[in-house]
């Protein structure tokens, strides 16, 4: 069950590669979660995805799931982004653009599920 999060730990070091606390401020991805001043200034992409890395954690351990499983094992969809990043092949302006552009569909998506809740809510 170790690599059922490979794909979630991957999405994280990416997006936090990608964003401004390591490019621009330089600090490491490490310090950018640890720290309470730097965390609260990383993009909502980059939260989701240490969310849904520490839920996939969380269920290794639960019972509930240990014959279901905890999730499917890894893709590798990520696996050529990370590699490109890991090395230092890359255009830091243009992988801030695509952060900014993956954060602004993310909030997209949360006041659309926002809206057709209050929607529902008052249909009720």
């Amino acid at each position: 069950m170790g690599g059922s999060c490979k794909d979630q730990k991957i999405a994280l070091a990416i997006c936090l590669q990608r964003s401004p606390c390591v490019l621009i401020q330089r600090h490491t991805p490490k310090e950018c979660l640890t720290d309470p001043d730097l965390k609260k200034d990383l993009p909502e992409l980059c939260k989701a995805n240490f969310r849904a890395f520490m839920e996939c954690k969380r269920g290794a351990i639960d019972m509930r799931k240990r014959m279901k499983g905890n999730a499917p094992l890894s893709t590798g969809k990520y696996d050529d982004q990370y590699d490109k990043l890991s090395s230092g092949n890359f255009d830091p302006h243009e992988e801030m653009r695509k952060l900014d552009v993956m954060n602004r569909n993310l909030s997209k998506q949360q006041q659309l599920e926002e809206e057709k809740e209050k929607a529902r809510l008052q249909g009720d």
